[in-house]
């Protein structure tokens, strides 16, 4: 199992395997939320373990499609977490165990900073991935 939580601990949560892929999101929500490394995880994989309650939802405006959840008492962010569908992203910060699994791409790059350099060979969209 691979574990994962908020900062405070308050959610925590399993995954029965490791994520299918990483990617960086460089959109100014998601930097300002502190969630560009994005795990995305199988829905029959990920456990919520404890403070599922807690768990707050900021819903997403286009051309964003992913609502963002986060720690109510932390403000941890956690991706989508809550998500019904079979496959979504997680804040990869939030996975407390090691996992080997490398960037394989980095979106919204046309909202990226000026002071950010992508130092890796993952491919880049301007927007989401088609």
């Amino acid at each position: 199992m691979i574990k994962g939580s908020c900062c405070c601990g308050t959610v925590q949560f399993e995954l029965s395997e490791p994520p299918t892929m990483l990617g960086t999101c460089h959109c100014t929500r998601c930097r300002k939320v502190g969630a560009s490394a994005i795990a995305f995880v199988k829905s029959s994989a990920l456990e919520i373990i404890q403070g599922r309650d807690a768990i707050s939802t900021y819903k997403a405006v286009p051309p964003y499609k992913y609502d963002r959840c986060f720690c109510s008492v932390c403000g941890s962010a956690l991706g989508e977490i809550l998500s019904c569908e079979e496959s979504f992203p997680i804040a990869a910060n939030c996975i407390d165990d090691s996992i080997e699994v490398e960037n394989s791409f980095h979106e919204f790059v046309s909202e990226k900073p000026g002071w950010l350099k992508i130092g890796d060979s993952a491919k880049q969209f301007k927007g989401h991935p088609s």
